[in-house]
């Protein structure tokens, strides 16, 4: 089994409403098992909603208290950001999961980019980041077929 950022599966669960329907990644991993999650609706964000951006940092830095995740009418949604995380992180632990396909540029879900406003910046979402301190291998959506063979594929064989 396989943590996937619904919107990748085409659940319609986005800032905008909207999903990103990969249905590639259903071909270069067509074995598993996804569990498609939302961190943001699971913190208690609506669907649609305003987008948000951490500011001034990424995903750990939210968890360590140095910053804030605020959306674009200034409302600090840094509370729900967390508790999606911690509840993604319970999910994972409960079914032993222990990787993640995750969406690339999202201010939870990224892996190894997040959008700040309209700048893409290195750096992790708050749901990748807190899986990651627990030991969860992160794939990113932009890199799965990569990822997937070194983290998911290799594992299988040993």
């Amino acid at each position: 089994m396989i943590i996937i950022s619904a919107c990748l599966l085409g659940i319609k669960c986005r800032y905008d409403g909207e999903s990103r329907f990969d249905k590639e990644l259903l071909s270069l991993i067509p074995d598993a098992i996804f569990i498609p999650l939302c961190p943001e609706q699971l913190g208690g964000l609506p669907t649609p909603r305003s987008p948000a951006t951490i500011n001034n940092g990424s995903g750990p830095d939210v968890i360590n208290g140095h910053t804030k995740v605020i959306n674009s009418i200034g409302d600090d949604v840094t509370e729900h950001f967390l508790r999606g995380a911690e509840e993604v992180k319970m999910i994972a632990q409960l079914m032993k999961i222990d990787t993640a396909v995750m969406k690339e540029k999202s201010p939870s879900c990224g892996v190894n980019f997040i959008k700040q406003g309209d700048v893409l910046t290195s750096g992790m979402g708050v749901t990748s980041a807190l899986l990651y301190s627990v030991g969860i291998k992160l794939i990113s959506s932009e890199k799965v077929a990569e990822d997937y063979v070194r983290y998911y594929h290799n594992r299988k064989r040993h």
